[in-house]
C-alpha cells in the first residue's frame, strides 16, 4: 500500500485513514520513525500496556501507562546522569 502525503510547515505529515486502520493505528499509540540509506521508515510500536496488562495485579492502572512508563524511566535517567 503505498500514499503520497504532503509535510506541513513543522514538518508533520497526516497517514491516511485507510493505512492507520490496516495496521491499528489509533490517536496517541507510539510509533518509531527510522532513517536508513536516504528513506524514512514509521514503524508502529506494541503498547507496553498491552504486553503487560495482566501480570500485575494493581488496584488502579495509571490513564496512559505507556505515558507512565516513559515518565518514570526519564526520572530514573535523569536521576543516574546527574
Amino acid at each position: 500500500m503505498k500514499a503520497i502525503v504532503k509535510m506541513d510547515s513543522k514538518g508533520r505529515i497526516a497517514i491516511p485513514k485507510n493505512i492507520r486502520e490496516e495496521v491499528g493505528l489509533e490517536p496517541g499509540n507510539l510509533v518509531a520513525v527510522y532513517l536508513k540509506n536516504g528513506k524514512i521508515t514509521i514503524e508502529p510500536l506494541e503498547s507496553t500496556a498491552d504486553e503487560y496488562f495482566g501480570v500485575c495485579k494493581v488496584e488502579k492502572w495509571p490513564e496512559n501507562l505507556d505515558e507512565f512508563i516513559m515518565e518514570a524511566l526519564r526520572k530514573w535517567w535523569t536521576s543516574q546522569n546527574m
